[in-house]
């Protein structure tokens, strides 16, 4: 008899709204092309940690995905097959049963780093997985990228509510990032103008300001992105004088969590992961701190980074999520990889993974970001694709 074909799919580093859905679509229309999913559990820690030979390390890393226990999924934020950031050449704790090979290693600022590539390789031919669905951010396609450069067919899926993904105008939970702050900001302006406050909210965004400046966009507030460093003093007068320009006595700025001003050195604590990152300290706090000893002025700090990335996803990522992960099926179908599905112009495009050295996508400031006022930019929208940031046609 033939074999069944089949499809491995894993969701790496941080959860979004909207992985669900990308997993019950490509669960779904496999099915009816007579395809089996396997779901690697926990990333792609599943290939690097699996024990084939071992009926409890298999149980837990690798589960059978079908269309009845998919039904339901999208219904849910989060994702059901869990996540992690380990990456197959960044491996951090060598599992009970590799422990006794001379893996490939190096040292890093975080500790050692071994390379398990070659046993990602192994247990996808042991599992007997044809094509693989990855579900990440620049970490998890970046893996992507070197497995497709080894000969696994692999399609990319982006998601990160910092929507910096090279060679896609839309990642996968950015939407609802952005539901949620415009939501959390607008309802805080009671308390903000109740004790005549500056209200200064902290967003994810390490590398690019999307998130905050779409956040400010919305709730027509001021931001500070890691793209452009402000002018400190400068910022404190234009939100004193908007403070006191407003009947209700309060402002607002929504800061990245990678923005800085001139002088500013960002404060790091903890232990550095494998990567070398440390925790970043809240600059919203060190803004804050800033403010009070300037000008004596009180302000309130909120911080809106995990309520951001939780819950359930929104109507475009929902929408995105599904279509997503059917172009990445139909890439599959025809004995296509090394494609990342994408939105390029605000259409939806199949491009080649992004080179694993590219970094991150940055906002492009002289076409969205004020940097007299301190705000996005408003006009000249014309013709501009939907997400505003567009990227060059990649293939």
């Amino acid at each position: 008899m033939t074999r069944k074909k089949r499809i491995g799919i894993l969701t790496g580093g941080g959860d979004v709204p909207g992985l669900n859905s990308v997993i019950k679509s490509v669960t779904h229309r496999a099915a009816e092309h007579g395809w089996a999913v396997t779901g690697v559990r926990r990333g792609f820690e599943g290939l690097t940690h699996v024990n084939l030979d071992d009926a409890a390390s298999k149980a837990r890393y690798l589960t059978e995905l079908t269309r009845e226990n998919t039904r339901t999924i999208d219904r849910t934020g989060g994702t059901v097959l869990h996540s992690t950031r380990v990456g197959p050449s960044r491996v951090k704790h060598l599992p009970e049963h590799l422990k006794d090979k001379p893996w490939p290693k190096k040292e890093t600022s975080g500790g050692t780093a071994y390379d398990l590539t070659e046993q990602v390789l192994v247990n996808l031919e042991r599992i007997g997985i044809d094509a693989l669905v990855a579900i990440g951010g620049d970490g998890t396609l970046k893996s992507a990228a070197e497995l497709s450069r080894r000969g696994v067919r692999v399609i990319g899926i982006p998601k990160t509510m910092d929507n910096d993904v090279q060679h896609t105008e839309y990642c996968i939970g950015f939407s609802t990032a952005i539901t949620r702050a415009t939501a959390a900001i607008d309802r805080q302006r009671t308390t903000c103008g109740s004790h005549e406050r500056i209200g200064i909210f902290r967003i994810f965004g390490r590398d690019a300001g999307f998130t905050a400046l779409y956040s400010a966009h919305a709730t027509s507030n001021r931001c500070v992105i890691p793209e452009f460093p402000v002018d400190l003093d400068k910022l404190m007068s234009l939100l004193l004088a908007e403070k006191r320009e407003n009947p209700s006595n309060y402002a607002l700025v929504i800061l990245s969590e990678g923005a800085s001003w001139h002088g500013y050195e960002p404060l790091e604590y903890g232990p550095p992961d494998i990567l070398g990152r440390r925790k970043k300290a809240s600059v919203a706090q060190v803004l804050n701190d800033e403010f009070y000893r300037r000008t004596g002025e009180e302000c309130i700090v909120s911080d809106l980074t995990y309520d951001l990335r939780s819950g359930d996803p929104d109507f475009i990522d929902k929408l995105v999520a599904a279509t997503f992960g059917t172009m990445a099926l139909e890439a599959i179908f025809e004995g296509r990889g090394g494609l990342m599905s994408s939105v390029v112009d605000g259409k939806y495009d199949l491009v080649p993974l992004p080179p694993p050295d590219l970094g991150a996508r940055k906002v492009d400031v002289p076409s969205m970001y004020n940097t007299d006022r301190y705000r996005p930019l408003y006009s000249n929208k014309r013709g501009m694709p939907i997400f505003l940031n567009p990227v060059k046609r990649m293939g």
